[in-house]
């Protein structure tokens, strides 16, 4: 849960000019409370007041707002793209078992993606210059918003493959990569049906929460008949860092969260770690250029470990709870020193995060993460339903991420404080280009 030269060309590309006015200072938006979920209704007197500080920070020292990210490039945009503060992500059953009936709404995705990220309707008429007896080709929500730094990423879970019946539905099975398949049930998971698998996923990510929940809605509504939402999340509060050019975010532990994640300007980690490459599975040749998206519920037992003392809640993670830096001394980006020896043991535990995580136990493996808080409002016994929602790209799943969580599940002192409901994984296809749809090269290879 704790990871530099020049982005790659295309979707990923960060933007150049601002492009919509800022919040009025001060201002608490109903937008606003949309990026905590359930939680802005279950505790208003908590998160209404967090949201107002920060719309007045926002406001008394504005970002520039962005302009649009090209939907379209060598990557899908929504992976080094500087991580926006607002996710809305969907995974999907198709409920067809007609190819042509997938593509063409891959098709009518893509183009409505291409309308969305820059801010358009979802629809060519829009929702309100249509027909008064025809219902609206766009929900309408997000009127006067703009593009909001949206970014939509798709990606191919396992089972539109081959399904839990072992039916080849689409005549896709034999392009599907060794690694693209349900991840293992790991020690500690107790996951919840309703947030395990899909055979589509969508990755919306913008500065703006209404943004981000409306491009949802309506790649939703476009689908009806050939996909339903199998599972949902919203997020608020990026958990990690994707660029150079951003501070690192934190959690809901109150630590800061993805201090050594790839970042955007890393473009040498991003061929060994994130991007497939075309040699590196020949049934997935078509994949080359794109990722592979593990998607994890990470329940946090914030009540419990809010009773932790400091000092404790450090060893834990094995970084300082002020600056980051490791307990090894020196900065948030000091490298650990995990043979410093402490006062009982090492100075780094054997069972702390940062060292159960780290690459050098891992054969040097790393990810690129995109994860993000969310609060879903109370549980049975009146805690907090909250967590990370844990996104993670890499090149392998066998190499860069199994290994690592399954160290995690074993021995990793954070795991007394999380409970992990909700797991996935899907292939992201490489960008779209001119004139394709997402994952059209798939289609081709198994024509």
């Amino acid at each position: 849960m704790t990871g530099n030269t020049l982005p790659d060309a295309g979707g990923e590309q960060p933007p150049a000019s601002p492009h919509a006015t800022a919040p009025a200072r001060g201002a608490l938006s109903r937008r606003g409370l949309l990026g905590g979920g359930a939680a802005a209704a279950a505790a208003p007197g908590v998160f209404a007041a967090g949201w107002a500080v920060n719309e007045s920070r926002d406001a008394g020292a504005p970002a520039a707002p962005r302009e649009p990210y090209a939907f379209r490039g060598e990557h899908q945009a929504g992976i080094t793209t500087p991580a926006q503060d607002r996710l809305h992500f969907a995974a999907f059953d198709v409920t067809t078992d007609s190819r042509e009936e997938l593509v063409a709404l891959l098709v009518a995705w893509t183009e409505a993606a291409e309308r969305l990220t820059r801010g358009e309707p979802a629809g060519e008429i829009g929702p309100v210059q249509g027909a008064a007896n025809l219902p609206p080709d766009d929900t309408g929500e997000a009127i006067g918003l703009g593009a909001s730094g949206l970014t939509l990423t798709f990606g191919f879970g396992p089972t539109l493959f081959t399904d839990a019946d072992g039916k080849d539905r689409f005549g896709l099975a034999s392009a599907q990569p060794a690694a693209l398949r349900p991840l293992p049930h790991f020690p500690f998971d107790v996951l919840e049906e309703r947030a395990v698998g899909g055979d589509l996923c969508i990755q919306a990510c913008a500065d703006d929460p209404q943004v981000a929940v409306h491009a949802i809605r309506n790649l939703a509504r476009i689908g009806m008949g050939t996909v339903a939402v199998r599972w949902s999340q919203l997020g608020f509060g990026r958990t990690s860092t994707t660029s150079t050019s951003q501070s690192t975010p934190r959690n809901l532990f109150g630590f800061k969260d993805g201090t050594a994640n790839v970042k955007a300007e890393e473009t040498e980690a991003l061929a060994d770690h994130v991007w497939v490459q075309a040699d590196d599975d020949p049934k997935g040749a078509w994949l080359a250029g794109g990722s592979y998206l593990a998607a994890r519920r990470i329940n946090m037992l914030i009540e419990t470990w809010d009773r932790q003392p400091l000092a404790d809640q450090e060893a834990f993670t094995g970084r300082s709870k002020d600056t980051g830096a490791p307990l090894s001394g020196g900065q948030e980006f000091t490298e650990p020193d995990f043979d410093l020896p402490g006062s009982n043991g090492p100075a780094i535990a054997v069972d702390a995060h940062v060292r159960v995580v780290h690459p050098d136990f891992h054969d040097g493996a790393r990810m690129l993460r995109r994860g993000y808080n969310f609060v879903d409002g109370s549980n049975d016994l009146g805690g907090l339903n909250a967590g990370l929602f844990f996104l993670a790209y890499v090149r392998n799943p066998d190499t860069h991420f199994i290994p690592v969580q399954t160290a995690m599940a074993k021995s990793d002192a954070l795991m007394e404080y999380l409970k992990v409901t909700g797991s996935a994984l899907f292939a992201i296809p490489a960008g779209a280009k001119p004139g394709e749809h997402v994952g059209q090269a798939l289609f081709e290879a198994t024509a």
